[in-house]
């Protein structure tokens, strides 16, 4: 397995929250930093989260604080908890390695908040 399974997106009301995991290959997740990529309409694909193999965490500031990345090392999966979420977030989202590589790329999973 290369490819990344993404899944947890949906549709969810603003202050909502959401629980979005990344099932990794086990060689892929214990040696890379490993992040969650969102691309909403329109615009530039961005990194918004991202976990070292040691733990470490870093965020974007539109999602500091609202989002947490964790790992679960037995079932080489990363999550991304999502909460309080707004309008702005609506984007597909996917995860993976940091910097990316393109055969890397899964389906990804789409968020979209709206009332």
């Amino acid at each position: 397995q290369v490819q990344p399974v993404e899944s947890g997106g949906g549709l969810v009301q603003p202050g909502g929250s959401l629980r979005l995991s990344c099932a990794l290959s086990r060689t892929i997740f214990s040696i890379n930093t490993v992040g969650w990529y969102r691309q909403a309409a329109g615009k530039e694909r961005e990194l918004v989260a991202r976990i070292t193999r040691e733990g470490s965490t870093n965020y974007a500031d539109s999602v500091k604080g609202r989002f947490t990345i964790s790992r679960a090392v037995a079932e080489s999966t990363v999550y991304l908890q999502m909460n309080n979420l707004k309008p702005e977030d609506s984007a597909h989202h996917s995860c993976n390695t940091v910097p990316q590589r393109p055969q890397h790329w899964g389906q990804g999973t789409q968020v979209t908040v709206s009332s």
